[in-house]
């Protein structure tokens, strides 16, 4: 999105990422409250709509302040959930926290999708520059997600679904991490690491999709 200046990326971002993280979270409630825990419906999060799922940080400044370092992150407020009403909670956990990121999957194809329709476009049509830009825009905010999410920290998808998977041996420690998992994701964010984590991740994806379009 070089070629738009700041304003112009913030306008065009706006619909991508708050795509993004209203399908991520709504698709969670959904799976939640389909498997049996109905907290999700009790606190309306069982919703396309974008106020229902916004957190102030994490949906308006991060994804603000994050443009400026070179690509688009933020997240959604946390759907509740109460594993204890689940009929399996260890397997029921896992499709729940594969169903944010599948969502995140399938939004990241459309994107490449349309990207790739709006380079077939006429370089005359007054449409293709700001649909790229916005392409551009639902392909980064996605993969970021996608590959951030996967990390196996809680409270991440990424470490329900290792949980869920592993042996209580190795489980167990992992999720005994839970209330120090966002003072650890804040950690590897000021020291860059999660940065030089994500990056060569979001690459391979780029390469992926690219591959697949």
């Amino acid at each position: 999105m070089g070629e738009f200046d700041l304003v112009q990326q913030i306008l065009l971002a706006i619909l991508p990422v708050l795509l993004a993280l209203t399908l991520h979270e709504a698709s969670r409630a959904y799976v939640a409250n389909h498997l049996g825990d109905n907290t999700p419906e009790i606190v309306n999060r069982i919703s396309l709509n974008p106020l229902r799922h916004i957190d102030l940080i994490g949906t308006v400044l991060v994804p603000l302040l994050t443009m400026i370092t070179g690509f688009v992150f933020g997240w959604g407020k946390p759907v509740p959930i109460d594993p204890s009403k689940f009929h399996n909670p260890k397997r029921d956990m896992l499709w729940v926290a594969s169903a944010g990121l599948g969502a995140n999957l399938i939004m990241l194809l459309v994107w490449a999708i349309l990207l790739k329709l709006g380079y077939s476009m006429p370089v005359t049509n007054d449409y293709r520059t700001p649909l790229l830009g916005m392409c551009g825009a639902g392909i980064q905010i996605n993969t970021v997600m996608l590959v951030f999410n996967l990390l196996p920290i809680p409270p991440l998808p990424g470490a329900q679904i290792a949980i869920s998977l592993l042996p209580p041996s190795l489980a167990q420690p992992l999720q005994r991490l839970e209330p120090w998992g966002m003072f650890i994701i804040l950690g590897l964010m000021l020291t860059h690491v999660l940065d030089a984590i994500l990056r060569p991740l979001i690459k391979l994806v780029y390469t992926l999709v690219a591959m697949l379009i």
